[in-house]
């Protein structure tokens, strides 16, 4: 499992807030610090345009696709957005 730096905080939630926050952890089998976590990612991260899966590329786009190489792992950790369209089209990141 990769070492990921996590600085501790403290929060104050209603009890009401505090349950449903642990219920909902508990339905996606998560423990509450990652469900938690999550949710605040979501919250705050990058949100990129969605793209239907159906979404039709002209030929010559396609075309000037066949040109591109496969990215390296260094590129799609460098470009967020890279790695979201790579992932998406080509299937996983790596």
């Amino acid at each position: 499992m990769e070492n990921i730096q996590r600085i501790q905080t403290v929060i104050r939630l209603r009890p009401e807030v505090m349950a449903r926050v642990k219920r909902k952890a508990r339905q996606e089998g998560r423990s509450f610090n990652s469900y938690v976590e999550s949710v605040l990612e979501k919250s705050t991260g990058i949100e990129w345009p969605t793209i239907p899966k159906d979404f039709k590329v002209s030929e010559e786009i396609l075309s000037m696709a066949q040109c591109i190489s496969t990215p390296s792992k260094e590129d799609l950790e460098a470009d967020p957005k890279l790695a979201y369209l790579w992932n998406k089209y080509y299937g996983t990141e790596e």
